[in-house]
């Protein structure tokens, strides 16, 4: 059983993975590649002397995108570990787990590792100002765990207290304050900021529900099979 149980997070990990992958060659990696023109000086924006002829944005290599959608993969593949475990836990507990509750595991996942951190920590594009890595780290996974509790909490909790646990966990890395540079600068237009921390959420979100989806479709599907 082990095994089987292990062999569908598998697959569900790295077919999620390679879907959020590909959203994020399609649809962030375009952004990021920008926003790295700016960085570098090649573009600039206003206050600064464009260059005459606009450079054409670098879009495709195939060793840097088949590398990442491979780490895409194996991320994912981790995440599906863990969403396995705890789906089975939950079952334990008595929750049903089924591809149509998979969306709401998706939605959890999704909130506990992006939107939580997220909400006050941004995806940032290269050359944001940005306070010390080691702060940012350990308050981000200071955030997802705290938020993680707190999913579990508001769909498994059983009276008022717990779920009043879970807003106090939700919110107080965010009453906390996240680590902040002294002073906000950067070459790169806001513009190319917002819709780049917008399409890091939306592959999330992506990512996320697909993956609840098939690790709750593999593991009903492992559970039946004959050993």
């Amino acid at each position: 059983m082990l095994s089987k149980l292990l062999t569908g997070s598998l697959f569900a990990g790295a077919a999620a993975g390679l879907i959020a992958g590909l959203l994020q060659l399609f649809f962030v990696q375009p952004v990021l590649l920008h926003a790295e023109l700016y960085e570098s000086g090649t573009l600039v924006h206003f206050g600064a002397v464009a260059p005459s002829v606009q450079p054409n944005l670098p879009f495709f290599n195939p060793v840097r995108d088949l590398l990442s959608i491979v780490f895409t993969m194996l991320t994912y593949t981790g995440y599906a570990m863990i969403m396995v475990a705890l789906m089975l836990l939950a079952e334990e507990r008595g929750a049903e787990v089924s591809v149509r509750t998979g969306i709401l595991w998706g939605v959890a996942g999704f909130v506990a590792a992006h939107l939580a951190p997220g909400f006050s920590l941004a995806p940032e594009v290269p050359g944001a100002a940005a306070a010390d890595v080691g702060e940012r780290q350990l308050w981000w996974f200071a955030t997802v765990s705290a938020a993680a509790v707190a999913m579990w909490l508001l769909a498994f909790g059983k009276n008022w207290s717990m779920w009043g646990v879970a807003v106090i966990l939700l919110s107080a890395p965010h009453l906390i304050g996240a680590p902040m540079p002294d002073r906000f600068f950067g070459p790169v237009p806001p513009e190319i900021g917002a819709l780049f921390a917008a399409r890091v959420f939306g592959a999330g979100l992506a990512g996320w529900v697909i993956l609840g989806c098939m690790a709750a479709y593999f593991l009903d599907k492992e559970k039946w099979a004959p050993s």
